[in-house]
């Protein structure tokens, strides 16, 4: 079973009726609460998951060792998280997490720019990277982390977005080679572009 397999709501037999169910007797043992949440994932494809999120994220510390510049920041944990356990999400899609990631970016450089440092500003950054997301049909939410990053910590441009760049790349091409590894996992992506 896939993780990122769509919601499949249980069929209501009253619905077609427009009955409703008789209430269970007083000491009548109740069904346990199942909800909506997906299935849980088999153990062989939570493991491959889980392994080529943390191969992909020891890759970029890796990278930031050699260039003595930190490549791993939050949000592409976050992002991690998404194209690795959940490659069907347009969160996930190539387009989403490298767009996103740059547009987040200039969210947070601009909203510095023109408000400096301070939370309420990382706020406001937060929700500028969310509508330019939205606008650009990019959905991304590690991005919105992105802003945020940027505007309380003031990386330097010249140095932080190509390694941005290149962090949000070497994320989709692990996910893209990780789904090919595993016989039966979910293609990844869904859609580049």
């Amino acid at each position: 079973m896939s993780t990122d397999a769509a919601l499949r709501p249980e069929a209501d037999p009253t619905a077609a009726t427009g009955t409703t169910a008789a209430p269970a007797p007083p000491g009548a043992r109740r069904p346990r609460m199942t909800g909506r949440a997906p299935a849980r994932p088999a153990p062989a494809a939570a493991f491959h998951n889980v392994t080529a999120a943390t191969a992909a994220l020891m890759g970029l510390v890796a990278i930031g060792a050699v260039l003595h510049e930190p490549v791993l920041i939050p949000p592409l944990a976050a992002s991690a998280a998404l194209v690795h356990c959940a490659p069907g999400l347009p969160l996930s899609q190539p387009r989403s997490v490298v767009v996103g990631h740059l547009l987040g970016a200039a969210a947070g450089y601009a909203v510095a720019a023109a408000a400096g440092g301070s939370a309420w500003a990382a706020a406001v950054a937060a929700g500028a990277a969310l509508a330019l997301t939205t606008l650009a049909r990019t959905p991304h939410s590690p991005a919105c982390a992105t802003a945020v990053v940027i505007v309380l910590q003031g990386p330097a441009p010249g140095r932080f977005v190509p390694l941005l760049f290149g962090a949000t790349i070497l994320l989709v091409l692990t996910a893209f080679t990780a789904s090919r590894i595993r016989r039966g996992a979910p293609r990844y992506p869904a859609y580049w572009w």
